[in-house]
């Protein structure tokens, strides 16, 4: 079985699908801007992961899968971890370049390893072990964090990028079987949740401007942030489904290699929406970060992708 998947692998296309899928994401998530300056991030995600939803029952319905999970507790557990790093990987947004918040986010292949080292009996070489060296050197070099007035906020992307991981182990170990739909729902309903929580939790309105997005509540809503929040929804779908085809088209560990892609996408469009320029010292960081991630999915037997999981068919 192995084996005649592996000769129907489609390299080519996989890696075409992939980077579809990343280019997709990394324009969509440069859109967030237009939602910080009067938004909120709770609804954003309240109101993003409900119209996602809806587009995966409408996907359901017309047979591309089922929604409903084989197990309940595993799919929701995944999802709490997963849903988490999604929450602060957009909070981070408005006040980050998104060239280092994508990169905090793609160290989570390097926890990945390390988790299933401590706590699942793995055993690593002296090759993965240096890469997780230098993708977390990368990532230090991509935030440069400063040893007089040092901000734990900086390492919040970092923070993203271990949940994320503990997701991507979660949902080997606890996920086997379950299908694309059911965990994508699961993902959004779960960054429902969270969004409806903060909402009753903050009060309404709250600091102006883009470094208040997470810490206000219910605003008006405006054609503008439903539109930019629709745009949001559907990218993040288009986004995701074309990961998932990529994963289906050829073997695992080529294909993460091209989810690397994601940082420069976003860094380019960053650049040509809004201006934003990475210095030299952080783009040495990220293909630091790249380099690793992309040695440790090529030596590995289960890589671990970022923004979609590769379930079994």
């Amino acid at each position: 079985m192995q084996q005649e998947s592996i000769q129907s692998a489609r390299p080519t296309a996989a890696a075409i699908t992939v980077l579809g899928g990343m280019m997709t994401l990394g324009l969509t998530d440069n859109f967030v801007p237009y939602l910080t300056q009067s938004g909120s991030l709770w609804q954003f995600h309240m109101l993003r992961g409900f119209m996602a939803l809806l587009l995966l029952l409408g996907l359901a319905a017309v047979g591309f899968g089922l929604i409903r999970p084989k197990r309940w507790g595993a799919v929701l557990g995944r999802s709490l971890f997963t849903a988490g790093a999604m929450l602060i990987y957009f909070g981070c947004l408005s006040i980050m370049p998104i060239g280092v918040v994508v990169a905090g986010l793609f160290t989570a292949p390097l926890f990945v390893l390390v988790i299933s080292v401590l706590f699942q009996g793995k055993r690593v070489g002296a090759i993965r072990w240096g890469a997780v060296l230098l993708g977390f050197a990368g990532a230090l070099l991509v935030i440069r964090p400063d040893p007089g007035a040092l901000d734990p906020v900086s390492f919040l992307p970092i923070f993203a990028g271990l949940l994320y991981a503990v997701g991507a182990v979660a949902t080997r170990s606890w996920c086997e079987g379950e299908g694309t739909l059911a965990l994508t729902a699961g993902f959004f309903g779960m960054l429902t949740v969270f969004g409806a929580v903060g909402l009753l939790v903050l009060d309404p309105g709250g600091p102006p401007g883009h470094a208040g997005f997470a810490l206000r509540g219910w605003v008006p809503l405006d054609a503008g942030l439903l539109f930019w929040t629709a745009v949001q929804a559907v990218g993040s779908i288009i986004g995701i489904g074309l990961i998932f085809r990529g994963y289906q088209l050829g073997e695992a560990g080529h294909v993460a290699v091209f989810e690397f892609s994601l940082l420069v996408f976003a860094s380019f469009w960053a650049w040509v929406l809004w201006g934003q320029t990475v210095p030299a010292v952080g783009l040495v960081g990220m293909a630091a970060i790249a380099l690793a991630g992309a040695v440790i999915a090529l030596r590995s037997e289960e890589p671990a992708p970022l923004r979609a999981t590769r379930v079994p068919e």
